[in-house]
């Protein structure tokens, strides 16, 4: 059996929650989709038993940034069933991410490794893999609910990263239908761009997305990424991972 280490305390919101998410069947394209991917996989995933469901957020429930992806890939997350896990896009952030002091490795292939995220907490704008990466607006919209909940459980955020103007997009949607912004027209996305929402809500940035079609051009690079997590970290007030967290292990299985 296939399991994942989730620093959530035991039956905790954030822990229900993220149960509820890997049993959602909203959006029938995607749930199709993402069982014919682990039919048919990759060679050299052959003998991997896939995820193949909407995969769950990771990170620290204290956290105080706050990392708003697209969604899971199609052999990686929706494969190992971890966020950025498995995948040329989780190969780059997680380096970072540790480079940074907010990861306690350097790689993650697979949700049994051991990762630990320290003051960081992973989300993505769709929690199941779409066909070419495009989830749909209405699909978006489905998934909206699980985002808007994780913001309102995760309270020390103080930074929230949106890697693609997808994910930027998203997060300024629930904004505006919060009434704390009227508009997004006064948010230009760009790579390190950061905003001031306003005095008691979190700092915003923009990043590119590490997805192989960026890095592989040199549009994003792993010092580009760093220079936004560096930002974000000293936004946050945080400090470099050291040892390993005091949070209870909660495993989600199959």
């Amino acid at each position: 059996m296939n399991r994942q280490k989730v620093n959530f305390r035991l039956h905790s919101p954030l822990e229900v929650l993220q149960q509820e998410i890997a049993g959602c069947n909203l959006c029938p394209r995607l749930r199709d989709h993402c069982l014919e991917i682990a039919v048919v996989k990759r060679r050299a995933y052959r003998e991997w038993d896939y995820w193949a469901k909407p995969v769950p957020s990771f990170g620290d429930p204290q956290a105080r940034i706050l990392v708003l992806g697209l969604a899971p890939g199609a052999h990686g997350s929706n494969r190992t069933g971890r966020m950025f896990t498995g995948d040329r896009s989780g190969d780059i952030l997680y380096r970072v991410l540790h480079r940074a002091g907010l990861a306690s490795q350097p790689s993650s292939v697979s949700r049994d490794e051991g990762l630990e995220l320290s003051g960081i907490y992973i989300t993505a704008s769709a929690h199941c893999a779409p066909p070419g990466n495009k989830p749909s607006p209405a699909e978006l919209r489905n998934c909206r609910p699980y985002l808007e909940r994780e913001i309102d459980l995760l309270t020390e955020i103080r930074v929230v990263v949106a890697l693609g103007k997808i994910a930027f997009d998203t997060y300024l949607d629930i904004l505006k239908s919060r009434g704390a912004i009227s508009s997004r027209a006064g948010f230009q996305f760009g790579h390190n761009f950061d905003f001031e929402i306003g005095p008691k809500l979190p700092r915003l940035i923009a990043s590119y997305h590490p997805s192989q079609q960026n890095t592989s051009t040199g549009k994003l690079t792993e010092k580009m990424l760093l220079e936004v997590f560096l930002k974000a970290r000293k936004v946050a007030g945080l400090k470099r991972l050291e040892g390993r967290s005091q949070e209870t292990e909660f495993r989600i299985g199959r």
